[in-house]
């Protein structure tokens, strides 16, 4: 008997080596040292038990339960590799509760597959192919529904089980969860996470413990101290501006001699420029923004803000203290109120009105909506409007047309680029970034005709990373290094800008302190 004989008899080992390439091709991408030694010994226990408890409890139908366990196994791995390639962390079963927003960002997602991952699916297609030929397929389920050697099916399970616990329990504790996953590898760091979730309940404060006088000892404060420019602005409007995806380094970057963004490069020039300020947005994006520079709060660790209890609260965060210092609060985007549940998210912290898709439209469509010449035009008579009434508003206005994968149509390029740049997802970044920029001078024109620059402070800030250094090719890293002048890094991917126009005018023109969204809505 050949050995592909002894792998169909014995679908355990046929099963176990096809899972095994397809977890090479998933350690190949996710950890920098790609497949070795550590991935049989963590990956392979998992698939042993899964097999096991099929020797141990089918009779009929075995083969097609492997097929089955093949599948969902694959699709582990496969939403591992199009996760971290954006991301740049292990997706776990939490990422699945966003699964109906792929078809929602279709193209954004598509663009993330590299041809090669859809190998992992090929064996799928066979499989399929043999169950809707069952004349091909009945002779090997008959000797395959022979159960396995009881002794041999009890030290297999018992040396996977072991295995399984010497794999994770020493590495639990681990605060890299990069690290973690690796040491633990990639089924046993999913396996980990649901029982980390069903048995590590975390400890909550009694809210009546949460006083200021706790908190400023906490934070070692005996007298607080008054901010150097409290009180600068008082009684003007607040606008925030939210840029997509918009990185610090495009900040007065040129290529060819042309600048990529000379509207953000003036206003930098013109305002106080924050020049080490960093994203803290997580799982959720744009809404994590949103909802981090609205409300001070981490976002939670594992998913969007957007889908955890925050939603069912009443977050104290900014736009509660505007209104209950008199300001009319909204927020104005172009995509549907639905997604990303910002109904919901813009209850839990406060906005009074908000100006979604149905406001907009669809015309001029670039993304998930409206451009952002059409956001902009739509919204300067809504400012206007509020501004014309006899109190103060805050309005934090979201841009959308430069998000991934920053395909802006061909009318809309201001923008020649090298050929080098042509098809790649740094050229195609940094035209989407010159488009935003264009509109944004369309809207920094209308905010001072219309007399709202000089009755406002507003705040520009780039929402989350736009180029993701685990999505870049060898050859846009080498063009980036070219363009920044040093290694592109993770430092570089969550700097954002952050500019403050202040018709108080007392702040500086630039702050080299360190900052996040987090600190931006403190009291």
């Amino acid at each position: 008997m050949n050995k592909m004989q002894v792998l169909r008899n014995k679908p355990i080992l046929l099963f176990s080596f096809i899972l095994l390439l397809k977890s090479a091709v998933a350690w190949y991408v996710v950890f920098d040292d790609g497949p070795d030694w550590n991935m049989v010994l963590t990956e392979i226990p998992i698939f042993m038990i899964v097999f096991s408890l099929i020797e141990w409890f089918a009779r009929k139908r075995k083969i097609l339960y492997y097929m089955i366990a093949n599948l969902l196994i694959t699709l582990i791995y496969f939403s591992v590799l199009m996760y971290y390639k954006y991301y740049g962390v292990i997706a776990t079963y939490h990422a699945l509760q966003q699964v109906k927003k792929v078809t929602n960002v279709g193209e954004s997602t598509y663009s993330l597959i590299a041809p090669y991952y859809l190998l992992i699916f090929v064996d799928i297609v066979f499989f399929l192919f043999l169950l809707f030929r069952p004349k091909y397929i009945t002779g090997w389920m008959k000797k395959a529904s022979v159960r396995m050697n009881c002794k041999v099916l009890i030290t297999l399970t018992a040396i996977s089980l072991g295995l399984c616990t010497f794999n994770i329990w020493p590495h639990h504790a681990s605060m890299n969860e990069h690290k973690k996953a690796e040491s633990m590898g990639i089924l046993g760091y999913e396996l980990y996470t649901v029982i980390a979730d069903t048995t590590e309940k975390e400890k909550l404060i009694d809210p009546k413990e949460i006083t200021q006088q706790a908190i400023n000892q906490l934070k070692g404060i005996e007298i607080p101290e008054v901010p150097k420019y409290w009180e600068s602005n008082k009684g003007n409007n607040l606008i925030i501006v939210q840029m997509e995806s918009f990185q610090n380094f495009l900040i007065g970057l040129t290529i060819n001699g042309l600048e990529v963004t000379p509207n953000l490069n003036k206003l930098v020039k013109e305002n106080t420029y924050f020049n080490n300020f960093y994203t803290n947005a997580g799982q959720g994006t744009t809404s994590d923004a949103e909802f981090v520079v609205n409300s001070s709060f981490y976002v939670p660790e594992n998913k969007p803000a957007t889908s955890s209890d925050y939603m069912n609260k009443k977050v104290p965060g900014l736009p509660r203290l505007l209104r209950d210092n008199g300001y009319f609060t909204a927020t104005f985007h172009t995509n549907s109120v639905d997604f990303w549940n910002r109904a919901a998210l813009y209850r839990a912290i406060g906005f009074e009105q908000y100006y979604d898709q149905s406001f907009y439209g669809d015309e001029d469509h670039i993304a998930f909506g409206s451009s952002d010449e059409v956001l902009f035009a739509k919204t300067i008579p809504e400012l206007s409007r509020l501004d014309a009434k006899d109190q103060p508003f805050y309005a934090m206005v979201i841009s959308m047309s430069a998000h991934h994968p920053f395909h802006i149509p061909e009318d809309k390029c201001k923008m020649k680029l090298p050929q080098n740049y042509e098809g790649t997802l740094l050229g195609d970044y940094i035209r989407a970034q010159n488009y935003a920029d264009y509109a944004m001078g369309l809207f920094l024109e209308e905010l001072k005709t219309s007399g709202l620059w000089d009755d406002s402070l507003i705040v520009f800030y780039g929402d989350h990373q736009g180029v993701p250094m685990y999505t870049l090719s060898v050859e846009e890293k080498e063009q980036l290094k070219l363009l920044i002048g040093h290694e592109y890094g993770y430092t570089d991917m969550f700097n954002i800008p952050f500019i403050v126009h202040s018709p108080g005018g007392k702040l500086p023109p630039v702050m080299n302190n360190t900052g996040g969204k987090l600190t931006f809505s403190r009291r």
